[in-house]
């Protein structure tokens, strides 16, 4: 009977990532193996965060990009790339991870398509894993599945690692920012500040459309990146002033 009990204790425990079954045991949640992102696009009310301003136009880590009047037209250098000057000797960043934050219909994929990118993409992965990519009952699963292949990536030492998805509020960002940081990544901030209206103009015109209320529930929650948040670099995509149909431009 002893011998029984203590074969019973002796129960091997899972070392693989979680994959939700009964019976599976989750890994600890530390800096490494964080919880993952689940958007708050629903009604549910996403937790207070303090309204920010974006950084000055003084600061050596902003930039501002005009959206070309040629999407398709390559541009001349990729500013997100660019060294960042620094007056501190500290240890180089192994890589850089980029996240885009904008609403649907500010122009994300069109400037990763600008510059070849192909980033890691929740809408990407619904083609993958559901043959749809409108699917949206499994947010939890499609987010931690990014968050995997992002951490696959980094262990890999990739240099350049983008990902698109929609980043709205600091909470959201809070994880991806911690992963980087934890292999010795920098990570910079592309941000959409392309009005609502041109982003729903631009939504009609898609074969693909996302529901207007859903945009303008997005649209609510969305809030400027901040070095405070721990990026070291932020570049600002608008579209031309008078061009509300004009894809997004870089200043």
């Amino acid at each position: 009977m002893r011998e029984r009990m203590r074969r019973r204790k002796k129960k091997q425990e899972n070392e693989t990532e979680a994959t939700g079954r009964v019976g599976q045991q989750k890994p600890p949640v530390d800096e490494f193996h964080p919880e993952p992102v689940v958007p708050t696009y629903g009604e549910r009310a996403a937790a207070e965060e303090p309204e920010m301003a974006l950084p000055t136009a003084e600061d050596a880590r902003l930039e501002t990009e005009v959206q070309p009047e040629e999407p398709s037209t390559a541009p001349a250098g990729v500013p997100e790339q660019r060294p960042v000057p620094s007056g501190k000797a500290a240890r180089p960043p192994k890589g850089v991870v980029v996240l885009a934050i904008g609403l649907p219909g500010s122009g994300k994929t069109t400037w990763f398509k600008r510059r070849g990118v192909t980033p890691l993409s929740s809408d990407m992965l619904r083609s993958i894993l559901f043959d749809d990519i409108t699917e949206q009952r499994w947010q939890g699963l499609v987010f931690s599945t990014l968050r995997s292949l992002l951490r696959a990536r980094l262990i890999a030492k990739m240099p350049w690692n983008y990902v698109d998805a929609s980043n709205l509020a600091p909470h959201e960002r809070r994880q991806w920012i911690k992963m980087a940081k934890g292999f010795g990544y920098d990570v910079n901030a592309v941000f959409f500040d392309v009005p609502l209206e041109v982003c729903l103009e631009r939504n009609r015109k898609r074969e693909r459309q996302v529901k207007e209320d859903l945009v303008r529930r997005m649209a609510a929650k969305l809030k400027p990146p901040s070095f405070d948040e721990g990026f070291s670099k932020i570049t600002v995509v608008r579209v031309k002033k008078g061009s509300a149909s004009e894809s997004p431009t870089e200043d």
